[in-house]
C-alpha cells in the first residue's frame, strides 16, 4: 500500500521538471546556454555558492558542536534562532541582512565608516545571504550526528589524560565526517539555488550579484524559452552536486 503514496510524492517531484522538458524549445537550446549573461549567472553562482558553503563549514562546525555539547541554560533557544532560516521566507532574511547591513544598518553604518564601502549589491552581499539561508543545513547534520553518537568516546579520551584539543581532533571531529560530507552537499546546494534574500539584499545586477536563480527570473519576463533552457540547467547542476558529491553514508543503511 505504500507505493501509492510514495508514487504520488515521486510524481510530484518528477513531472513539473518533465513539465519544463514539454515547453523547452530542443533545437534553441545550445545557443540559449552559451549566452554571455547565462555563462556569467553560472560562474557567478559556482563561485559564491563555493564561497558560502566554506562559510558555512568555517563558522557551522563549531555552532553545531556547542550546540550539542553545551549545557548551558538557554540553549535551546539558541538553537531556535539558529534554525530560523529554515522557516522564515527568504524575502524576509534578505530584508533583514539590509537593515543589519545597509546604509541604515547599524552594522552597515560602521562597516561604511570603516572601509567606506557598502555591503548591499555587491558580490560579497550574494555570499552573505546565501550563507545565512545555507548554514542551518550543515548544524542540523552535525548537530544531529553528534547527538546521535553520543559523547562517551570523547569521555574516555578525556580519561585517559588526553587534552580538549587533542580529544576534539582525533575525536569529535572523525565522528563528524560523515555527517560533515552530506551537510557540505545540502548547503551547496541549498546555496546554488537561493534566490529571495539575494535579491532582496544583493540585487541583481548582471556579472555582480545576478546568479542563476535570478537569471531565470529575468529572462521569464523577457524570452520565456531562455528562462525555461537555463532553469533546466540548475537542475542539471544539482542532480550531478547532489549525485556525485553527496558521500556514501547516505546509501549506507540500504546495502
Amino acid at each position: 500500500m505504500l507505493w501509492f503514496p510514495a508514487v504520488a510524492a515521486l510524481a510530484l517531484v518528477v513531472l513539473p521538471v518533465v513539465g519544463l522538458l514539454v515547453r523547452s524549445d530542443l533545437t534553441r537550446l545550445p545557443s540559449l546556454l552559451v549566452t554571455s549573461s547565462s555563462l556569467n549567472a553560472l560562474r557567478l553562482s559556482l563561485v559564491t555558492a563555493a564561497l558560502s558553503t566554506v562559510a558555512c563549514v568555517v563558522l557551522g562546525v563549531p555552532l553545531a558542536i556547542v550546540l550539542a555539547r553545551s549545557r548551558v541554560p538557554g540553549v535551546r533557544m539558541l538553537r531556535s534562532i539558529v534554525l530560523l532560516p529554515l522557516v522564515l521566507p527568504p524575502v524576509v532574511g534578505g530584508l533583514a541582512l539590509l537593515y543589519l547591513l545597509g546604509r541604515k544598518g547599524f552594522l552597515g553604518i560602521l562597516i561604511n565608516w570603516l572601509t567606506g564601502e557598502q555591503v548591499p549589491f555587491t558580490t560579497a552581499a550574494v555570499v552573505i545571504a546565501q550563507t545565512f539561508v545555507a548554514m542551518p543545513f550543515l548544524v542540523v547534520s552535525l548537530e544531529g550526528a553528534l547527538r546521535g553518537s553520543g559523547d562517551r568516546y570523547e569521555q574516555v579520551a578525556s580519561t585517559l589524560g588526553a587534552r580538549p584539543w587533542t580529544v576534539f581532533r582525533r575525536v569529535t571531529l572523525p565522528l563528524l565526517l560523515p555527517a560533515l560530507g552530506s551537510g557540505v552537499v545540502l548547503s551547496f546546494a541549498r546555496a546554488l539555488g537561493e534566490f529571495g534574500a539575494t535579491i532582496t539584499f544583493a540585487g541583481s545586477l548582471e556579472g555582480v550579484t545576478r546568479t542563476l536563480p535570478l537569471e531565470v527570473y529575468t529572462q521569464a519576463e523577457v524570452d520565456i524559452d531562455s528562462a525555461v533552457a537555463l532553469a533546466l540547467l540548475l537542475i542539471v547542476v544539482a542532480i550531478l552536486v547532489i549525485a556525485v558529491a553527496r558521500p556514501r553514508s547516505w546509501e549506507g543503511g540500504l546495502r
